[in-house]
């Protein structure tokens, strides 16, 4: 049976993304920090889905983290590996002057290094499938600029630029890739990046679940699609960021996110 392998798989978007890809009958590889997290998780995909999940718990942004993932996951999928979701990473919240340079460093390694040497890693196994996928889990953040979530916002364009420009390479090959672009989600997010609670409970007006983010990337990314913006409200602002002066779209961010500050 063909196996998907899924980083930062323990919580949030990962986790259910794990689910789905069990429920849809693949075998899971995964990564994440949280070891006791990750054996509960691979317990509910045995039991509800029936199918295998290794896990490997690793600090993803340490050095040779990525040679490690793509070692055990090769090992472990033995040349049935049809899936690569990377999805680990975080956003920090703040000036960038105020912000600990070696924390923001650690973000970017996390948010763009690791997923950029995971897949080149994986590529020679993905082509050994007859179809296989690779789903980068960007952000609507993505598509502008974001003070105060400057160096996130500018991880996740990377991330989109690097997928939609890997796509183009792999168009005539059995790889097909995906960039999921998601807006508000309750997950840990937002605590982790060190958001206020006021902030926090904005954001969470127009969230979406992890599982119903999961469910349009998943499909999404089966489907083939290019870009995956779950969420009506999310494609609006997405779109709109095309067509209003870049200035504009700054200046409403700002108003959103650095009057918490």
């Amino acid at each position: 049976m063909a196996y998907a392998l899924v980083t930062g798989a323990s919580r949030g978007i990962g986790r259910a993304i794990a689910l789905l890809l069990a429920q849809r009958g693949y075998d899971l590889l995964l990564v994440a920090r949280s070891e006791d997290q990750l054996r509960a998780l691979a317990q509910e995909i045995a039991q509800h889905h029936q199918r295998q999940a290794h896990v490997l718990a690793l600090d993803l942004a340490a050095p040779g983290a990525a040679e490690t993932v793509a070692e055990w996951g090769v090992q472990q999928a033995s040349g049935q590996l049809a899936v690569l979701v990377n999805n680990a990473g975080y956003g920090l919240w703040g000036r960038f002057e105020s912000l600990r340079l070696a924390e923001q460093q650690n973000m970017l390694q996390l948010n763009m290094a690791l997923p950029v040497a995971l897949t080149h890693l994986l590529l020679p196994a993905l082509h050994q499938v007859p179809r296989a996928y690779v789903l980068n889990v960007a952000s609507t953040a993505a598509y502008q600029a974001v003070p105060s979530l400057a160096l996130y916002a500018a991880s996740k364009a990377f991330l989109l630029s690097f997928s939609r420009g890997l796509r183009y390479e792999l168009k005539h090959s059995n790889v097909s890739v995906t960039c999921l672009c998601p807006g508000a989600t309750t997950t840990s997010f937002a605590d982790r990046a060190g958001m206020g609670a006021e902030l926090q409970a904005t954001a969470n007006k127009v969230s979406m679940s992890a599982e119903a983010v999961a469910d349009v990337a998943v499909a999404g990314m089966l489907a083939g699609e290019a870009e995956v913006v779950p969420g009506v409200l999310n494609k609006v602002s997405a779109g709109l960021t095309s067509f209003v002066p870049k200035g504009i779209v700054e200046k409403i961010a700002a108003g959103i996110y650095e009057k918490y500050l």
